[in-house]
């Protein structure tokens, strides 16, 4: 793997992309997208996960990015939660509540692997960083 110089170079950052990619097609191609309530807590759950990788990794500090990334971690669990609720009131399929789950779980690995190697690395961040 090379130097990671920005969040678009993090795969974690790349798989919740995917997973808000997920969620929109969920949105044009089932009843979800009629349930506007609904849909717009996946909406802002989906985009919290991607988008607090990005902002924590932006901050240029371990401990900070750290934080970010539980932020995210809670994020997808809050999404696989809601995609039992979709499912139970009928939006989605059982696949589809599974790939999506599935999905937040791959996620939520890999961002407890990068938080687990933050807590474990002597690397403090840019900000830290003697020019």
């Amino acid at each position: 793997m090379g130097r990671i110089e920005k969040f678009e170079d993090l795969e974690v950052w790349r798989r919740a992309r995917e997973i808000c990619e997920y969620v929109e097609e969920l949105f044009l191609t089932t009843p979800l997208g009629a349930n506007f309530s609904m849909r717009d807590q996946m909406d802002r759950s989906s985009g919290s996960i991607m988008d607090n990788i990005a902002e924590g990794f932006d901050r240029d500090g371990s401990k900070e990015f750290h934080n970010f990334l539980s932020y995210s971690k809670g994020s997808a669990s809050e999404l696989a939660s809601q995609a039992y609720r979709a499912l139970d009131s009928r939006l989605i399929t059982q696949q589809q509540s599974e790939i999506l789950r599935s999905k937040c779980t791959t996620v939520k690995n890999k961002i407890g692997a990068l938080m687990h190697y933050l807590r474990n690395s002597d690397i403090k961040g840019q900000k830290f960083k003697k020019d």
